[in-house]
């Protein structure tokens, strides 16, 4: 048995320890949030925090998290209710495929970045990749995201 700290929640889950963590989630933890993309690591569909650190977790063995506390799409409003509703205001996803990776790697930026500028936004979500286009979208919805927070505290 596996213990793995998923979104807060303690799982115990059997799996074999180089199975990829997507698989685990997805096919025997039912937490199908986090797409499959392209397999290799390379879209960012499968993007997951691991410790407040963004992962690939297509191509990830679920023994590297082991001891980590994990974030999946699932876990995202519960650590910033920002994010969502930013989404949701500027309309940001198309199709969504890459979304839930896309929120993920926005709220590891927002955890260590209070004011984002395009270049620090740039710079974390290159690696994923929106067939639809919707980059515009999403660094204003990060941008809002922040503003919004920053109006709360």
């Amino acid at each position: 048995m596996i213990n793995l700290l998923i979104n807060g929640v303690e799982h115990q889950v059997e799996a074999p320890e180089e199975m990829p963590l997507l698989w685990v989630l997805r096919d025997s933890l039912e937490l199908t949030g986090t797409k499959f993309g392209c397999g290799i690591g390379v879209c960012g569909s499968c993007s997951v925090l691991a410790d407040g650190s963004p992962i690939r977790s297509c191509i990830t063995p679920v023994s590297v998290v082991l001891g980590k506390s994990l974030v999946t799409i699932e876990g995202v409003a519960h650590q910033n209710k920002f994010l969502p509703q930013a989404w949701k205001e500027l309309n940001v996803p198309q199709c969504g495929f890459c979304q839930p990776g896309q929120l993920v790697n926005a709220l590891a930026l927002l955890e260590n970045t209070d004011e984002p500028t395009d270049e620090d936004i740039d710079k974390t979500m290159s690696g994923n990749i929106c067939r639809c286009g919707t980059y515009v979208r999403i660094r204003a919805a990060i941008k809002r995201a922040a503003e919004l927070s920053k109006n709360e505290s």
